[in-house]
Formats: structure tokens, sequence, C-alpha cells
């Protein structure tokens, strides 16, 4: 049966209104993406670039949020690398660290921003003024050494012995931290303190990657019940048990309560180099070695 002439009026004006609302959804739709597509661009820059007011206010945040790891001065601390080289790992411009901090790095120990108990999480302003701060506190340019790489690499594998304990983009021992990335990631004084006197500030040792106190590298003697003695380096430890290391890169766990004795020392099993171990010069071409295997 067809429908009345009204019927037919009225389905009209009704499809009629439908099409102008569908014009006005898309009208608006695209002033939405227009406007949204434009402040995706704003974010690539900081609004507060060069704003010392800013880079004050940064410093709070980055004191609450950020020095756990990266130390006081963005100069890196056990964690976390040295923030006032200019070129970052994940990326140096301001756009890249806002995404860096806003949603960290997959599979370190950097979290998406307000994502651990370490802080409360920050607003995308004060992640700009975080930029803003980290800007302010940044060398112009990176440090370089005057030390010969190549030299510094037969070192590092040969006389000197650091590939026995530390290893480096696979290679070497496991007793020490892994050196890969610690050109990148730490100060030229930081190496240099670290091998001349490696007591003085003990490396972090293997951990999860969000653990809020990861396990130093302590130096740890264990006296088994019937007498054996085992020394290297704590690996995990609780109440209960401990995991730990030996010099000869064998892995033990052990009871506590079934240990005759158990000693923990923060003298760190790497010896100081001292200079008729390791001239300057030495020093100086391993560092350099460090520096170029850091930023590959």
């Amino acid at each position: 049966m067809m429908p009345s002439w009204n019927s037919r009026n009225q389905l009209f004006r009704k499809e009629g209104r439908l099409i102008r609302w569908s014009y006005v959804l898309a009208g608006c739709a695209l002033i939405s993406f227009c406007i949204g597509g434009t402040w995706l661009l704003a974010q690539d820059k900081n609004p507060f670039a060069r704003d010392a007011k800013a880079a004050k206010l940064g410093e709070f945040q980055f004191r609450a949020n950020c020095a756990f790891c990266h130390g006081l001065g963005a100069r890196g601390g056990g964690r976390g690398p040295d923030l006032t080289r200019a070129q970052k790992r994940h990326g140096s411009s301001d756009a890249d660290l806002f995404r860096t901090i806003n949603e960290g790095v997959p599979g370190t120990a950097m979290p998406p921003n307000g994502a651990t108990q370490q802080g409360v999480g920050m607003t995308d302003e004060e992640i700009w003024q975080v930029i803003s701060y980290i800007r302010s506190v940044e060398k112009k340019a990176d440090a370089t050494s005057t030390g010969n790489a190549a030299h510094g690499k037969e070192l590092f594998q040969g006389t000197a012995g650091c590939s026995t304990c530390h290893m480096i983009q696979g290679k070497g021992g496991r007793i020490g931290p892994d050196l890969s990335t610690a050109g990148s990631a730490r100060s030229t004084e930081y190496l240099v303190e670290s091998v001349r006197m490696p007591s003085k500030r003990l490396a972090q040792g293997i951990s999860e990657a969000m653990k809020e106190f990861s396990q130093e590298y302590e130096t740890v003697t264990v006296v088994t019940a019937d007498g054996t003695k085992f020394m290297g380096v704590v690996l995990n430890e609780d109440h209960f048990t401990l995991q730990m290391m030996d010099t000869r890169e064998n892995l033990h766990l052990f009871e506590k309560d079934k240990l005759k004795s158990l000693e923990k020392s923060r003298e760190s099993l790497m010896p100081a180099y001292d200079q008729k171990m390791l001239s300057d010069k030495d020093l100086q071409d391993v560092v350099a070695y460090l520096l170029l295997v850091g930023a590959q």
C-alpha cells in the first residue's frame, strides 16, 4: 500500500533534517580535527622555551618526580642517565623529551608519567616546565674525550682487564655492570671516578625495571655449613634467601639460616685503578671508547 501524500512530505522533511544534521556534524568533526591538529602541532614546541620562571617551576617538579632516578641537578643517578648531555638516547628534541616523560620507555626503568609512587604525576604544562629546566642545565655540547678510542678498546679488552668483569654489546664478563650504554648515560667525570674510586658510589645491580629500590653491586662473602667459601656480588636478597654471583660467574641461591656466615661489604670487588695500573692518558682512551660505544 502506497503512503499518502502528507506522509510522504513528512518523510521527505525528516530525511532533509537528517541530511542537514549530517552536514552540521561533519563540519563540527572537521573543525575539531583542525583544532586538534593545531594542538598536536603545538605540542612539538615548548611553550615555555627560554622562560626562566618556568624553568624554576620545572626544577621543583623534577625534584619530586625525576630526581629519584636522574639525581639532583639531572646529572644522572643510580638508574637514570645524565640529562645534562645535549644528545639524549631516546631523542633530543622538545617533542622527543615530552613523549619520553609522558609515555615512558618500555623495557627500561623509565615509567610513564604518574605510573609509580615517586611523585604524583604531572600535567602537560608541568612536563613542559620540566623540559625548560632540563634545557637550563643542559651543556651546550656533549663533553668529548681527547683520548684515542681505538687504543681504549685495546686496553678495555686487553691489559686493563675491563672485559673480564664488564660486558659491552654482549661480549665480556657479567660480574660487573654492563657498560654498553655507560658512555651515553654517564658523565665523563662519573666514568673517571668509577675507575679511580669504584667503592665511592656502587653501581645499581640487576633488578626489575620498575623496582623502587634496586639492588647495588655489594660484595658478599658466604661460608656454607660445610665450610665452603664463596665471594662475589649480591644479585637479589630477601629476609630468607640470598642470590649471588661468584667471581667465576657461577650463580648461587642460599637459604640464610643454613649458612655458617654471611658478610656484606660496600668495598667494590673492582680494584681502584691508580696511576700505576692505568695512567691518565690510558684512562682518557678508555673513556673515549666508552663514549664512542654509547653514541652508537
